[in-house]
């Protein structure tokens, strides 16, 4: 049976859903205005972004529902094949292998009615939910364990993907960014210049930061975004601290720092202007909600966080891809970190940050061997460094330890106002940082021992027995 579904799925080019019962729970919701909604499965969404990427399978969707959230779901998820209130679905398909250049063969079909079986006998695979009509179970090639509306779209597309025999997974197991970028092994070290909250609220500090790491040649500069009445424990509000503005309450002081609307436009313009990536760490899911109005690279989940089970379902909810910091934290919660996102999606596109959250951080308490530790324990993921020490020398290490990745905090003046300068680099110390770890890379080289060219006088000069490849050959002036 699994050689038939292997051939099956081997041909298959297209893979079209129905909606109602398939992609969602069949019930029936109202908007504010009477429209008829519909509640889909995130992960899904996913399972079309996977189909496309790992086995260059396209989605359609066939349906006799026009409901408004299908519609942005559609446009979310790039779907171009949207056919709505459609009352012949073997017409509509007869249509789109024609114009697809496509056989029956080559398309499969998930759905779980009547109306589908006609479209069913003109497909190559089909597949229907598990709490679909008897009948219809009776007829497909393969029946998801998921009820319909619960990941059954998925299921079947994670089938798909595991049994199309040109997938092969990268070798260098990296991450490609929406901008193009990969991070993994293999590639450059991506070096981010964390600018975090070290902008001190000030518009024009922060464009000064993001100059000085494009000058530096960073690859990507990072804020940090909460929501204050979430983060700030509510004894701490009233708290009276001296600051650049005057003495204020702590909460009054954590909103005077967060930028709003207005000012990451303005930041995501700049740093497309200058060319270079930037995000974020979120604190709060509505955080998450915030930063989804703009395309940033990917999120980064603070080790603070790491336990936060509800934000890092949120983030996951997005698909960009994740930076993971594990500083103040046990095996045991990274292990359930991991175990949790690999449950919500199989290969999510994740990274993983040795960190060590203390500020600035004690060589001794770096342990930079972890490094070499997490690789070995997760095979496939990014690993990098998030350093929180003085001097650069040990992030350098980092790289030459394995970090695929490195992230140090920023500031033009470690003598500045505020909790984070004290333990980051300034302008010609990320400069410094930057030009060392691509030194070691350079000279890192590729491991096959040779002679170089520059290594034949001292040779000439110095050894007793030249072997016979080399005494002819001619030294480079």
């Amino acid at each position: 049976m699994k050689n038939i579904l292997k051939e099956k799925a081997s041909r298959i080019k297209l893979l079209i859903t129905d909606c109602d019962g398939v992609l969602t729970d069949g019930g029936v919701y109202y908007g504010e205005d009477g429209e008829q909604l519909k509640k889909f499965n995130i992960q899904d969404g996913m399972g079309v972004e996977r189909l496309c990427k790992l086995a260059g399978i396209e989605t359609a969707i066939i349906t006799g529902e026009a409901s408004p959230s299908l519609v942005k779901r559609a446009e979310k998820l790039q779907i171009a094949e949207l056919h709505l209130l459609t009352k012949d679905k073997p017409a509509v398909l007869r249509e789109m292998l024609s114009r697809l250049q496509l056989t029956g063969e080559q398309v499969a079909y998930i759905g779980d009615d009547y109306n589908d079986l006609e479209i069913m006998k003109m497909v190559g695979f089909t597949a229907s939910p598990s709490n679909a009509l008897p009948g219809i179970k009776a007829h497909v090639d393969y029946v998801c364990e998921s009820r319909g509306g619960e990941g059954c779209f998925r299921e079947f597309a994670e089938l798909i993907i595991a049994y199309k025999e040109e997938i092969i997974e990268p070798a260098d197991h990296s991450i490609t960014l929406n901008n193009g970028r990969k991070i993994g092994e293999g590639q450059p070290c991506y070096i981010i210049a964390e600018i975090g909250i070290n902008h001190n609220g000030s518009l024009e500090i922060t464009k000064k930061l993001i100059d000085e790491a494009v000058a530096a040649k960073a690859d990507a500069v990072k804020f940090q975004k909460r929501t204050p009445e979430i983060c700030v424990p509510k004894d701490q509000w009233e708290v009276m601290r001296d600051t650049p503005w005057g003495r204020m309450s702590y909460i009054d002081y954590k909103r005077k720092t967060e930028f709003g609307i207005a000012e990451y436009a303005t930041i995501d313009q700049y740093c497309k202007k200058v060319g270079i990536d930037w995000f974020v760490s979120t604190w709060d899911v509505p955080s998450v909600d915030f930063m989804e109005q703009f395309d940033t690279v990917m999120y980064k989940l603070a080790s603070a966080s790491l336990t936060d089970l509800g934000l890092i379902e949120r983030i996951l909810e997005t698909g960009r891809p994740l930076m993971l910091s594990t500083g103040m934290s046990t095996m045991k919660e990274i292990d359930s970190a991991l175990a949790f996102i690999n449950a919500f999606s199989p290969n999510y596109p994740l990274f993983v940050a040795h960190s060590t959250s203390a500020y600035p951080c004690k060589p001794e308490e770096l342990n930079l061997r972890m490094i070499q530790t997490l690789k070995n324990k997760f095979p496939g993921i990014p690993i990098g460094y998030s350093g929180h020490e003085t001097g650069l020398a040990t992030t350098v290490g980092a790289v030459a330890m394995g970090a695929t990745f490195v992230e140090r905090h920023f500031t033009l003046d470690r003598a500045m106002w505020g909790s984070d300068h004290a333990a980051s680099v300034e302008p010609q110390g990320l400069q410094r940082l930057v030009r060392d770890i691509r030194d070691v890379e350079t000279a890192a080289g590729d491991g096959v021992k040779k002679v170089y060219e520059s290594e034949l006088g001292p040779m000439k000069r110095l050894r007793v027995n030249i072997s016979d490849e080399y005494k002819e050959k001619p030294l480079i002036s």
